[in-house]
């Protein structure tokens, strides 16, 4: 579900759009993943390697070369198998991967430079495929004014296009919703310059 650099185009084309019509500003990132930790699958590869020898003793009359041979097999298949981005993700409860997913959501917050903005009124939209994530991350100054759950029609539309396959008019959609709430509670001002790059992040 990545998107090509025309799609690139248009949510860059959709953020100066609408950042015309506000002070405030949004960044977008999308993550191919947020979860990159390999214990889990390397711990379950192991236990399988090390009761795999039990079951070979129990039921054949391999040498214990063999033996070994198979249970070291066994190790490197599985972990190969399971370090596999897609399935590392599917090992976590889907809580844990909330969470990591949104931990990164605020990472990028701050590596992108969103607090810096003069008015602290900078968003960042942050989606993170393999876990099915979508988050709208404010900065002080526009959550003094706008609630979270104000950002829930933006992240609704933007998973329901996720959903069918087409994030990148999810990620346009978004920008429009949350450019309205910026634009009522942060117009556009003489004094208004933009600060952050009118772009999105593939990570």
């Amino acid at each position: 579900m990545s998107i090509t650099a025309q799609d690139r185009d248009r949510i860059a084309a959709a953020i100066r759009t609408v950042e015309a019509r506000t002070s405030g500003e949004i960044v977008c990132v999308l993550a191919e993943r947020s979860v990159d930790a390999t214990a889990l699958p390397i711990f379950i590869a192991a236990l399988a390697a090390l009761g795999l020898p039990w079951v070979l003793v129990a039921f054949t009359a391999m040498t214990v070369h063999a033996m070994l041979s198979l249970q070291a097999l066994t190790f490197l298949g599985l972990t190969l198998i399971l370090c596999i981005p897609r399935v590392r993700v599917a090992l976590m409860p889907r809580r844990a991967r909330r969470a990591v997913a949104h931990r990164a959501a605020l990472e990028q917050f701050t590596l992108r430079g969103i607090a810096r903005k003069k008015e602290r009124s900078g968003i960042l939209i942050f989606v993170s495929l393999a876990e099915r994530y979508a988050r709208i991350v404010a900065d002080e100054g526009i959550a003094a004014r706008v609630h979270q759950r104000e950002w829930q029609a933006a992240v609704d539309t933007l998973t329901q296009h996720m959903s069918a396959g087409a994030v990148s008019d999810g990620l346009i959609a978004a920008v429009n919703l949350c450019g309205e709430k910026l634009a009522e509670h942060f117009p556009r001002s003489v004094t208004s310059r933009d600060e952050l790059p009118d772009r999105i992040y593939v990570i």
